[in-house]
């Protein structure tokens, strides 16, 4: 059953071992291709792991059922066809029977292995479900499941759900692929089922494997086993087979025996098995047929694969940049752009070559036909464009785009026009033609013609037949474009059905018509939604189209617009083949039909390009992840020629032996590098923990690595396995170092701690531990701790940052102390050491650069000042280095490296070398000394051509022996002379810093080359603007952190929404009952404008706090987690969760006064949790929340992100300076960061101070914070303390106990502090004396500080906002409550409320003064329409109230006494609510089960209620008697009650009233009923038909049903059926007279008495209007499914309610 696979050729590595509670994943590249080489290992104590694979049924000895638990039929029996025991687990419901491991939840099987193997059959003719909880190392569980039952593959961050399709017979393999879902055939067979958990995770949820938690095999199937492995095993070979092959070293193994399926001799074992591997990678070639069953001698090269059992839908991943590549016309180079230089490799040398000149990242390159010429623009508002001489890489021209930002370049084929498509300085498209034929023969470029333009353009390509016309596509456009008499005009095609794609890639092809003798040009468009538009240019018109699905769903001639099309992103033509790249990872490779795809290639990230090399032979590819690569179509490998870290670079190491290099990055990979050919030689990824340190041992191939939670690990690279793991620290690693004789090891911790170890043996040791040595604040990096040449001398910053300490390195015995700041006797401010270097053993010299930007050259022993070199660099300097001849000293700050003579024998003692776009962590030279290594954002290395002492020079440069020049003889070697040898390319953002030239600095005195001259040159490495997310998103022990309510439903991607013509609108938003107490800080005023907002679901309501009028402001469609208002309360912001699909959440900038949204930002990955302005309002800066940790900073007059950075620890408040705008601070775990914020020009740094709690809190969160009058700043605790910090000196000088909880909110106003907890109270605090007990530090007492008032409110306490005196302001609480607060009189007075829980039902009053609604809180709320105020509140205490009704107006005259509610409960009790009295008046219990329905009947006489078990009973408010019960309906729960009035001889019975009953099983029951004689008849009864099983649902809708106002005897049915409609059933003719058809499922409905208009309520979150018959108005506003829906009984009105939100609408017109 599996297609016939082509693999990878793996190349040969290793498996890291694992220490307790960690995986080591190791991926061993280099020019070879890629492959899969694993090995496992499980030392006592960490999670099981199959070793090299585990048998789970005989692990956990499931015969004997102690470990593990079954339900239902299930039985062990031996299979006499397999030789071996079989479970057979069988039921009518797959839920019913079940095999499960382990026996109960609480338990985890820990089983880490990548690859889960099943071998199961299915039962013919049944169904059967399997389900997998997996534990990311995130600690979240998720469930994966497969199933018969499913019908299409479903996400939710929580569970996947894969449709399982059951192999089939021969004959049946072109079936489509609604005939190959459900149940299994007759003949299906034994099955292995291969599952890469770890890859799975990755694609769909972006998670990190960490374990398997349980598994449950449900009914209808035959199981004979199930193993774990991080091996690949291949059941169709046989151990003689696999040996031969030498599939071993392409990670492939035979299945074990234990395992595998018997073979009868000379049968094969795909002829009588199916194998199916999913989730890994792999190239497929598919043939005619959709699923295949190939013989296994076609493919000796690798396992078979089945392409797609299971189907596969990828979630969209958008790239911060699409890399670029081109192929040379020659077919053997590859062109693309690294940042501001352009690079060629040879694809066979590996060879490059180099085009410097652009000062920006390279945003577009395109080639003449004969590539020969080559034309590159450069991004950035000074956009420009360069054209060169390929063969040669000079620059023939450059010039001036008059475009702010080029974004694409296309050339003519013979080169003499030039195209360019980009933004003016107002973002407009624009499009520029330049005329380039002149270039080659030294002539000027000319522009011919531009074009401003209102469409969206992402691709434009000139013609090959005429120079002069051009094609363009984009979203919603396809254009045509001609320049003539020097003007560009342009001529949109005509999409019809298709024109709401949005088109992202061209390509042309191109023919001839042989009997007209035409020259024909087709260009064929792709599209986001898998779209394939064939245009016709001569006819300007769509020639074809077609859809490509993901396999199996290729059917490409038939547009199905139901199915999930490939997201194209990149397409490319040749004569024979297309190639397209799209958002799943996927290569694939088409006919020009279209008709199937012939092969397929998956990369481990979305293809971003594509290109045809030129003979057709390759196909050049590029990922998001900064992939390049190529796949040779001769031999079907695949190729990688460049590879990347993911984020910055921390630190590195070298060792001179092997010639190799380790890195560690914020991508939490360490990495090893051949220093020779500068390819990756290892890839680790630490399961816990980030790596911040790495050294490499001198004369072993042992490397030590140093992570972020204080481990360190010692590992050998010649076994791939781990050594030893310390545990002495336990915080981040800042120092890791190895004595250069190799004995001897040390770290450093940011506790100060040092620990020495011995390294005699290759397992290390610990000597020696000694605290609070090394300098806690002095930061971290490779110069934290350093070594002297002869492994004597130990030295490093501490114990305090002031001071240098120099240790005798074999015993940790103190030597030396040498105080750095009192040897400048000049300075006034206070100088420290941020970073030691030791000279070469002879000098006997210790370098110390100080925060003053000098280097202090010391005596080593005595401490004597020998010279200072000043200013070093404009900031401080981050790293230091000194050749091993001590002749050059290397230093790294601003961004730049400056090379020094150390003898500083002249004036111009240094050169600059600027390259990176930030600060550089690190810089070292080579072992050989000809090289230096630079890290920080990329990796640079550079060549350094003056060559080390005691070498020979190459030839042409002076002797050795002559007297070596002074260092101002030195001359700066040209560029073009200069070879760079590696370029090491990664993914960047669009938005970043300026890109440099690499070139030294000119200003320097330029003479002839000198002996001791050097020169670098580099290639560059660069990152996103953001760090890397933190892997573990555990929330925090605080409530500060948002989190989204649960969502019955999903927004989807793309909703049917029909909304109404401005102006046109029927329905309009009047009132939004309730203020979701679920956000934090969502609420504002301002007490000078008196500016009022708050949030509702997603909508922002802004009250008048006079009248009580409302505005609405939409524009979210997620649930709003914070706002912040600026100081003059003309700018509202606005935050919320990310859409279902969208990669951020979405951040709206309002503009108060005319209530319209400004702006949109996106940047946080998953919620915003706090969120302030600066103090002069310029600034806005964004916090996320735990999973997030990012802070961002915005500039509010373009609202264009500055800064952005990763918090290693969740963040859980932050707030501006109200003194300054330049200051901010934020809250974390035990400690409080000050910020302080320094921009010059455009460029924006923002430097960081942590400052600890104190010792006595223990390890505490701090949760919330505020100015005070300067300089104190006030922070809460998870514990209920209350600190104060001061300003200046960044010290907590003293703290008191201020309340029992957790303190979420403070507010400080001159004198006084607000104090806002979990344990629903607020204090008001007397702080005067707080100013004066800074000056006594921990001396300070706290019982000066008085507590004035106290109020104790409803909820935890999440918002608040005072006037200045702090005398009165508002409070919110979790309980959806809005506090009027008075301090001077002690009042509390509740403004705003609502439901917290769920609203279950919403009625109006028959007068339409009030309406009440309930919910799941059991609560019974009355409001007043005309305020909207809460009148009155009852609450029965641990119920839900289900349902409510409002008693209708009497036969009598009308009066105040006569109004009561009816009400169900979740206990099956009744209770009637007098509202005039505000007391119950009745309560009766007539069921047994809970209440889902109930109504009056028409004259208020009798009460009908129905239950959760389908009975419905009758009941009387005036006795409390139950007079009849109905059982129709029973086993399924009632979801409609309705009543009405009829004639008394209507229909052929007796009686005055007609009321219907639905159930959720769609039966609708239509009774009529005379109470007062007691008589009751069943007039129809109607069952509506449905689909076996919902295809698509989580959850089935309900059935609702209701007599149609309008149309006498006529009711109205919608739920769960054969189509998504709404159905009028006549009682006359007893038939459906009409069909409506719906855009979804309804989950609530109500019809108008006034009008003919139906409500609607949806999942989709959406609200239509129907005007029957007629035209349909949708409406937005809910963040959530609409499940309860009535109009007024005059249908002027219509309420609404969406999980605990309630909107009022209005119908101006009705």
């Amino acid at each position: 059953m599996a297609g016939l696979v082509v693999g990878l050729s793996p190349s040969s590595g290793h498996k890291g071992g694992t220490g307790a509670g960690y995986t080591w994943d190791t991926e061993v590249t280099g020019c070879q291709q890629g492959g899969e080489p694993r090995d496992t290992g499980a030392p006592a104590g960490s999670p099981v792991r199959g070793r090299p694979y585990l048998n789970v049924f005989k692990h956990f000895r499931v015969e004997e059922w102690k470990r593990s638990a079954k339900e239902g039929d299930v039985a062990a029996l031996t299979d006499t066809r397999l030789k071996g025991t079989v479970y057979r687990i069988r039921g009518s419901i797959p839920g019913s029977s079940y095999l499960q491991l382990p026996r109960t939840g609480t338990q985890s099987l820990g089983l880490t292995g990548r690859y889960l193997y099943l071998l199961f059959r299915p039962m013919p003719r049944k169904h059967f479900v399997v389900h997998l909880d997996v534990t990311t190392e995130e600690k979240q569980v998720v469930r994966i499941s497969f199933s018969s039952l499913f019908k299409e593959f479903k996400s939710t961050a929580t569970w996947l759900q894969f449709p399982f399709v059951c192999g089939v017979a021969e004959g049946l393999a072109r079936a489509p692929r609604h005939d190959l879902l459900g149940a299994a055939p007759t003949d299906v067979r034994w099955t292995c089922l291969v599952l890469d958990l770890r890859s799975i995770l990755s694609l769909y949820l972006n998670r990190h494997y960490s374990h398997l938690k349980s598994i449950k095999l449900c009914s209808n199937l035959l199981v004979k086993n199930l193993c774990t492995s991080d091996l690949v095993f291949d059941p169709g070979v046989t151990f003689s087979e696999a040996r031969q092959a030498e599939l071993a070293c392409r990670g492939v193994a035979p299945m074990p025996r234990e395992m595998a399926f018997p073979v009868p001799k000379g049968q094969k074992w795909h002829d009588l098995y199916d194998y199916i591997r999913y989730g890994c990678s792999r190239i497929i070639l598919v043939w005619d047929m959709h699923v295949c069953r190939s013989p296994r001698e076609e493919i000796p090269a690798g396992p078979a694969e089945d392409p797609g059992l299971l189907w596969r839908i990828c979630s969209p991943l958008i790239p911060v940049w699409v890399l670029q590549a081109l192929w040379a016309q020659n077919n053997t180079a590859v062109v693309y752009p690294c940042h501001a230089v352009i690079v060629t490799l040879q694809i066979r040398s590996r060879k490059q070559r180099f085009f410097i000149g652009h000062t920006d990242k390279v945003s577009a390159l395109a080639f003449n036909g004969s590539s020969t010429l080559l034309a590159s623009a450069q991004a950035g508002p000074r956009s420009v464009v360069r054209l060169w001489d390929f063969p040669t890489g000079s620059c023939l021209s450059m010039f001036k785009t008059h475009v702010h930002s080029l974004l694409s370049l296309s050339f003519s084929h013979s080169g003499a026009v030039l195209c360019g498509v980009g933004k003016d300085r107002h973002g407009k498209t624009m499009v520029v033609v330049w005329n380039t034929a002149q270039v080659t023969q030294g002539g000027e470029v000319a522009m011919l013609a531009k074009a401003h333009t209102d469409v969206d353009i992402q691709a434009l390509k000139i013609t090959s037949f005429d120079d002069t016309r051009m094609v363009s596509c984009g979203w919603d456009n396809i254009r045509l474009w001609r320049v003539r008499s020097g003007v560009l005009r342009s001529c949109p095609v005509d999409l019809g059905e298709y024109h709401s794609l949005e088109f992202t890639g061209l390509a042309f092809q191109e023919g001839h018509a042989a009997e007209a003798g035409i020259f024909l040009l087709y260009s064929f468009v792709c599209s986001k939604s898998g779209h394939i538009l064939e245009v016709d240019y001569e006819n300007v018109s769509v020639r074809s189209a077609r859809r490509l699905l993901p396999a199996p769903l290729w059917d490409c001639q038939r547009l199905d617009k139901a199915g999930a099309g490939i997201a194209i992103n990149s397409i490319s033509i040749s004569s024979h083949f297309c190639a397209t790249g799209s958002e799943d990872g996927y290569l694939r490779l088409w006919p020009l039909d279209f008709s199937a795809v012939v092969a397929e290639a998956e990369q481990e990230a979305p293809v971003t390009c594509v290109c045809i090399s030129p003979d057709g032979r390759r196909i050049l590819c590029t990922t998001a992840a900064g992939y390049l690569g190529y796949l040779d179509l001769q031999s079907w490998d695949s190729n990688t020629l460049m590879r990347s870290h993911g984020d910055s670079v921390l630190a590195f190491s070298m060792e001179g032996v092997w010639k190799q290099m380790a890195t560690v990055s914020q991508d939490s990979t360490i990495r090893v590098w051949d220093l020779v050919s500068m390819q990756q030689l290892y890839d680790f990824t630490a399961a816990e923990g980030t790596p911040c340190a790495v050294a490499f041992h001198p004369t072993q191939q042992i490397l030590a690595c140093g992570f972020d939670n204080g481990m360190v690990w010692t590992f050998s690279l010649a076994t791939s396995s781990l050594l030893v793991e310390h545990k002495q620290h336990c915080t981040v690693i800042t120092g890791l170092t190895f004595s250069p004789d190799g004995n001897f090891m040390f770290s450093s911790c940011l506790q100060g701690s040092l620990a020495l170890y011995s390294c005699m043996t290759q397992k290390s040791h610990v000597l020696r531990v000694l605290g609070n040595v090394v300098a806690w604040d002095a930061g971290s990096g490779p110069d934290a701790l350093v070594v002297s040449g002869d492994s004597r001398l130990l030295a490093f910053v501490g114990p305090c940052k002031y001071v240098v300490t120099v240790m005798e390195a074999c015993s940790l015995d103190e030597l030396l102390r040498v105080d750095i700041s009192i040897l400048d006797l000049n300075s006034t401010a206070l100088d420290s050491a941020v970073g030691v270097c030791f000279a070469p053993v002879p000098r006997g010299e210790l370098l110390v650069a100080t925060s003053s930007n000098k280097i202090l050259v010391l005596d080593a022993k005595t401490g004597r000042l020998v010279r200072e070199v000043s200013p070093v660099h404009k900031l401080s300097c981050s790293s230091l280095a000194l050749s091993e001849d001590g002749r050059y000293l290397l230093t790294a700050g601003d961004k730049v490296i400056k090379v020094w003579d150390y003898q500083m024998r002249s004036n111009n003692n240094f050169q600059v070398y600027i390259g990176h776009s930030e600060p550089v962590r690190q810089v070292a030279f080579t072992p050989d000394q000809r090289h230096v290594i630079s890290v920080g954002d990329a990796i640079f290395l550079w060549d350094f051509l003056a060559l080390p002492e005691k070498r020979s020079p190459p030839a042409g440069s002076c002797s050795s022996t002559n007297p070596p020049k002074p260092f101002s003889g030195c001359s700066i070697q040209s560029p073009t002379a200069c070879v760079c040898v590696w370029v090491h390319t990664q993914h960047m953002s669009s938005s970043q810093a300026t890109a440099q030239v690499l070139l030294p600095n000119h200003s320097q005195e330029q003479h002839p080359r000198g002996n001791n001259c050097f020169f670098l040159c580099m290639a560059e490495l660069r990152k996103e603007i953001t760090s890397p997310k933190p892997q573990c998103s555990v929330r925090p022990d605080s409530y500060r952190h948002f989190t989204p309510c649960f969502k019955a439903s999903v927004f989807p991607k793309v909703r049917s929404f029909l909304p109404p013509p401005a102006g046109s609108e029927v329905l309009k938003l009047k009132a939004v009952i309730g203020y979701n107490g679920n956000g934090r800080g969502n609420m504002v005023w301002n007490p000078d404008t008196g500016f009022f907002a708050y949030t509702c679901g997603c909508i922002i309501v802004v009250e008048d706090l006079h009248s009580g009028s409302q505005n609405h402001w939409l524009g979210h469609a997620e649930e709003i987690s914070t706002l912040a208002v600026s100081h003059d309360a003309q700018v509202l912001a606005s935050a919320s969760g990310k859409r279902n699909g969208d990669s951020h959440c979405q951040i709206c900038i309002w503009n108060v006064q005319d209530g319209l949204c400004t702006a949109s930002l996106f940047h946080h990955e998953t919620q915003v949790q706090a969120m302030a302005f600066s103090r002069d309002d310029r600034f806005l800066v964004t916090l996320g929340d735990y999973s997030d940790q990012t802070i961002a900073l915005w500039n509010t007059y373009t609202y264009e992100l500055m800064w952005s950075t990763c918090i290693s620890e969740p963040v859980h408040d932050v707030a501006f300076s109200p003194f300054s705008h330049r200051e901010l601070a934020c809250v974390a775990k035990g400690a409080v960061m000050f910020w302080l914020l320094e921009q010059q020009g455009a460029d924006v740094h923002l430097k960081v101070h942590c400052a600890p709690a104190p010792d006595v809190l223990g390890p505490v969160e701090l949760t919330s914070l505020c100015y005070g009058v300067d300089p104190l700043l006030y922070s809460g605790t998870n514990s209920g303390q209350i600190c104060v910090w001061d300003t200046g000196t960044n010290r907590c000088f003293m703290m008191w106990e201020a309340d029992d909880g957790e303190i979420g909110v403070l507010e400080c106003r001159h004198n006084r502090l607000l104090s806002g907890s979990n344990a629903k109270r607020i204090r008001l605090w007397a702080v005067a004396a707080v100013q004066e007990l800074r000056l006594k530090g921990p001396d300070a007492r706290t019982n000066l500080v008085l507590l004035e008032h106290e109020i104790t409110l409803d909820g935890t306490i999440v918002s608040a906002a005072f006037d200045d005196s702090l005398e009165m302001g508002i409070v919110g609480t979790t309980a959806g409550t809005l506090w009027y607060i008075s301090w001077t009189e002690s009042t509390s007075i509740r403004l705003i409320s609502g439901h917290k829980n769920k609203v279950t039902e919403v009625c109006f009053s028959p007068d339409e003064t009030h309406c009440a609604t309930c919910g799941e809180d059991g609560s019974v709320r009355i409001w007043s329409l005309s305020s909207m105020e809460l009148v009155v509140q009852f609450q029965v205490l641990n119920q839900s109230c289900q349902c409510l009704a409002w008693k209708p107006h009497p036969v009598v005259a009308w009066g105040a006494e006569s109004q009561h509610v009816v009400a169900g409960y979740s206990d099956g009790t009744i209770r009637v609510f007098s509202i005039s009295r505000t007391e119950m008046e009745l309560k009766m219990h007539p069921h047994a089960v809970a209440l889902t329905a109930i109504a009056y009947s028409t004259d208020g006489e009798m009460i009908l209620s129905g239950g959760k078990d389908g009975l419905v009973a009758v009941s009387s408010p005036r006795t409390g008697m139950t007079i009849r019960v109905l059982a129709d309906h029973k086993g399924s729960p009632i979801t409609v009650l309705q009543c009405t009035t009829k004639q008394y001889q209507d229909f052929g019975v007796e009686g005055g009233e007609l009321w219907l009953a639905t159930s959720s099983d769609r039966r609708v029951s239509i009774w009529a009923s005379d109470w007062p004689k007691d008589k009751c008849e069943l007039l129809d009864w109607l069952s509506f038909p449905a689909p076996a099983s919902p295809k698509g649902l989580d959850t089935l809708p309900p059935s609702l049903a209701a007599f149609c106002p309008w149309e006498h005897g006529t009711l109205v049915y919608v739920g769960f059926g054969m189509q998504k409609e709404a159905l009028f059933y006549s009682l006359h003719k007893k038939q459906v007279v009409m069909k409506i058809p719906l855009p979804y499922f309804a989950t609530s409905l109500s019809l108008s008495p006034g009008a003919r208009f139906m409500a609607l309520g949806f999942g989709a979150r959406l609200l239509r209007l129907l005007r029957c018959p007629g035209e349909a108005q949708d409406y937005a506003g809910h963040d959530d499914a609409i499940h309860r829906c009535s109009f007024a009984p005059s249908g002027r009105r219509l309420l609404t309610a969406s999980h605990s939100a309630v909107l009022l609408w209005e119908l101006p017109g009705g």
